[in-house]
């Protein structure tokens, strides 16, 4: 995995283990996270912070393009912040996480989950992207997640 995200120019950064470059038009970090030899986990997170008020844009903005791209599916209805979603003092004061996510459900498929059954939402629910609001000394981020509970390990080296 690491080995294709340098073919499409991410450069690696050995004394933070990371590869650095640009993702969907923001300068990220991206970690590889593996088991047994096998992605089950890559972690981006924006480089550099923002205001609150560009977090909220960035933060909408990449939920619209994941409702509207047809290789995602939300997992939940309405994932968009408000207007007047006030998050740092919603962060700081009641300790509220702003989440989205959406399932990965591979190109050409068209699917309803209201459609599916038990099993096959199951199976859905398997690879996973979301995306936070993450907050450090006054500057937000994109913290991003793709995830594959197929690679997780689920306690078979006890």
């Amino acid at each position: 995995m690491i080995q294709k995200l340098k073919e499409k120019g991410y450069i690696y950064n050995s004394t933070l283990d990371i590869l650095e470059g640009e993702f969907n038009g923001q300068s990220v970090e991206i970690s590889v996270v593996t088991e047994n030899n096998k992605v089950y986990r890559i972690c981006l997170i924006d480089k550099d912070g923002t205001t609150e008020s560009q977090i909220k844009i960035r933060f909408n903005k990449l939920c619209h393009q994941f409702e509207n791209n047809s290789k995602y599916l939300p997992a939940k209805e309405e994932q968009e912040l408000g207007e007047d979603e006030d998050i740092s003092y919603e962060m700081l004061v009641h300790k509220k996480e702003y989440q989205a996510a959406f399932f990965q459900i591979g190109a050409n498929e068209s699917i309803s989950i209201y459609d599916m059954t038990l099993e096959e939402i199951e199976k859905l629910s398997k690879k996973v992207v979301w995306f936070s609001i993450s907050e450090q000394y006054g500057k937000y981020r994109i913290v991003m997640f793709y995830d594959n509970y197929n690679n997780q390990a689920n306690g078979e080296d006890l």
